[in-house]
């Protein structure tokens, strides 16, 4: 998703310092009132200099006062204001011009009650789930923030999870300080090919796959929130290999560990499913190897967010309670699945499984 600055773009539907020919508003409470505009002083008519020069200054002092306002406030009310984006608090309505110029790839609306409208559609429709990065000014009266959210259909009975990351450009109105428009732009997971599995049972807590064989190539991690040994995986598949041969991306990079403590961790790339092991290309380094995974049944976690160390343990503890709960046999271990392209959104990884294998799953 582009994140340039929109003062910057020349096709854009709207500038982003909003400009009102009505009165400003009372001003938001991030910054100081703005004083009176001073009276106009009585003008002469004389033809000397010094009249000239009065004219002049009466006529400077006539045009409207620029509104101030501190960025680095806004940045800080933003970080605080945009957590209430879909709970019952809401967002602070007064930090926003009633022109508010909103846009996303499939909504526009140009009031602010049109914006608030299509907060209120998302939040009953979807319950979402919306996750702040960061948020900074990226030029003089615009700021960008970088987010996540995550949305349930709630219509349908097994509540389909939509994953979106992206940034908001949200402009400024330099008359009165007031937030004016929000151009919305959503990173999508990438489409790249993955595993076959066939759902066999769906729960509230997990699911239950059947995995098609498939071929990683692999080397040692060292931990399973972690990244060491990606590039060496990534090296394989970009042509630093025997032949040379650049292989296609696909999803997802898996970390593995087949200990009870975790402890472990191996860190895979998937490679195409059209490929076999017989005819692709050495490793050139040591560390690096092909593995034929047989496949089999898996429960699998889907969750979002950052996948730290504490994320996964927990979230692998909780899954593999609820196997045995439900009277199935997990294996030892775990993986981790990560589905955002690495070279685009490796900071801010949002969809994410926890997959444990079992024995002796009966669908009776």
């Amino acid at each position: 998703m582009a994140t340039s600055n929109l003062s910057h773009q020349t096709a854009r539907p709207f500038p982003t310092a909003c400009v009102s020919s009505r009165p400003p508003s009372a001003a938001v409470n991030l910054r100081r009132h703005l004083p009176p505009p001073p009276k106009p002083r009585k003008l002469t008519l004389k033809t000397n200099n010094r009249s000239k020069w009065a004219i002049q200054l009466s006529l400077v002092e006539q045009s409207p006062p620029k509104s101030t306002f501190n960025m680095q406030q806004l940045v800080g009310f933003l970080y605080d204001d945009l957590t209430h984006l879909f709970d019952d608090q809401g967002i602070d309505q007064t930090a926003y011009d009633e022109r508010v110029f909103f846009r996303d790839p499939i909504t526009k609306h140009d009031t602010l009650s049109g914006y608030l409208f299509n907060i209120a559609l998302l939040k009953n429709l979807f319950r979402p789930q919306f996750q702040l990065h960061w948020v900074k000014p990226t030029g003089p009266y615009e700021i960008t923030t970088r987010w996540t959210m995550v949305m349930k259909l709630v219509l349908l009975p097994w509540k389909p999870e939509l994953i979106f990351t992206g940034t908001s450009v949200m402009g400024i109105n330099p008359e009165n300080g007031k937030f004016c428009s929000h151009v919305l732009r959503i990173y999508k997971t990438p489409e790249l090919e993955s595993p076959k599995y066939q759902i066999l049972k769906r729960t509230e807590n997990y699911e239950v796959r059947q995995y098609n064989p498939f071929i990683v190539v692999e080397t040692n991690g060292d931990k399973l929130s972690g990244s060491t040994g990606f590039n060496d995986v990534a090296g394989y598949i970009f042509g630093k290999n025997s032949t040379t041969e650049k292989i296609p991306m696909t999803t997802p990079v898996f970390t593995e560990t087949n200990d009870a403590d975790l402890s472990k961790v191996s860190i895979q790339i998937v490679l195409p499913l059209d490929k076999e092991t017989e005819s692709l290309p050495n490793p050139n380094q040591e560390t690096v190897r092909l593995r034929k995974v047989e496949g089999g049944i898996a429960a699998v976690m889907k969750f979002s967010g950052k996948p730290t160390e504490d994320t996964v343990r927990e979230k692998e503890k909780t899954l593999r309670a609820n196997i045995i709960k439900d009277g199935l046999k997990p294996q030892s271990g775990c993986l981790l699945a990560r589905y955002n392209d690495p070279g685009r959104t490796w900071t801010f990884i949002m969809r994410n499984e926890v997959l444990i294998w079992l024995d002796d799953f009966s669908l009776d």
